[in-house]
């Protein structure tokens, strides 16, 4: 054998035994983020990077979990506030989140516009100022908007825009703006659907999709106590899309013994449904 070829294979034995280097992931986003009413607001804090300091593991720790589990090197760093919208991150946080990210997950307020649910105005304005100041960081980083799930609370029972609609309606709406947004800036990433991934669990008859008139026999309420927030099955089906989406692994492979749904207390045939919705609803929005 030639010693070039010695040397090829030098290398690429070397390439395969040593590790990825890390990539950096920053989550920006507020209660939907950080897992709020639930055991995933503090959820493994150690494993990740709360850029204010408010110990916070929440779907950004799941999605370190996952990556652990998956072999995949992720540094993971979050900067959330309850009930804030983007615009709030940029006015106010840009200190925390103005640096070199290789990826940045952006998560908006719940309706977009606190005074004006469903316009996607704000949303697109502070989703372009946070684009262009990541970028001035790093003119490659990778960003992705997720698109969140309908509230129970304002569909059945408070008024809104989304009162008396069926419950996919405001999925469906969020997900039409954030596919609004990234017409008017093609540069970004794509869009994540967790709210898509929602809708497909409740037609799949996995999860229940009116907590108001009492949870179907084994069946999953998505929902936290306020019909608002999610609930640890919410969140980790949330975590799965968003890991899915982000890094291509099938995340059925984690399996029903997958670390973070067994802290949690998920029942196993419950995670295994839940990573098996998360990896349909991707598939859909692959290339």
């Amino acid at each position: 054998m030639g010693l070039w070829r010695q040397w090829t294979l030098v290398v690429a034995a070397w390439g395969m035994a040593t590790p990825a280097m890390a990539e950096t992931i920053l989550f920006v986003g507020n209660s939907f983020t950080f897992g709020a009413n639930s055991p995933v607001m503090r959820y493994r804090p150690d494993a990740v990077r709360d850029l204010n300091k408010e110990g916070i593991g929440g779907v950004p720790a799941l999605f370190k979990t996952f990556a652990e589990q998956a072999g995949q090197d992720w540094t993971v760093s979050l900067e959330t506030s309850p009930g804030k919208d983007l615009a709030f991150h940029y006015e106010q946080k840009r200190r925390e989140i103005d640096r070199r990210w290789d990826v940045v997950i952006l998560q908006d307020y719940s309706t977009l516009d606190a005074q004006r649910p469903g316009d996607p105005a704000r949303h697109v304005e502070a989703v372009g100022l946070i684009a262009d100041m990541l970028r001035r960081a790093n003119p490659r980083v990778r960003i992705e908007l997720v698109s969140t799930w309908s509230r129970a609370d304002l569909t059945y029972r408070t008024p809104s825009p989304w009162h008396g609609k069926p419950i996919f309606a405001m999925a469906d709406d969020l997900a039409a703006a954030n596919a609004y947004t990234l017409r008017r800036r093609p540069d970004l990433a794509g869009a994540i659907p967790v709210g898509q991934a929602w809708n497909r669990a409740w037609r799949d008859r996995i999860a229940d999709p009116n907590p108001y008139d009492g949870i179907a026999f084994g069946q999953i309420d998505l929902w936290s106590w306020d019909q608002y927030h999610a609930s640890a099955a919410g969140y980790y089906l949330e975590a799965l899309v968003i890991f899915g989406k982000v890094t291509g692994f099938d995340v059925r492979r984690l399996g029903e013994d997958e670390r973070a749904g067994r802290d949690l207390g998920l029942e196993p045939r419950t995670v295994g449904r839940l990573q098996a919705i998360a990896h349909a609803e991707i598939a859909e929005v692959r290339p």
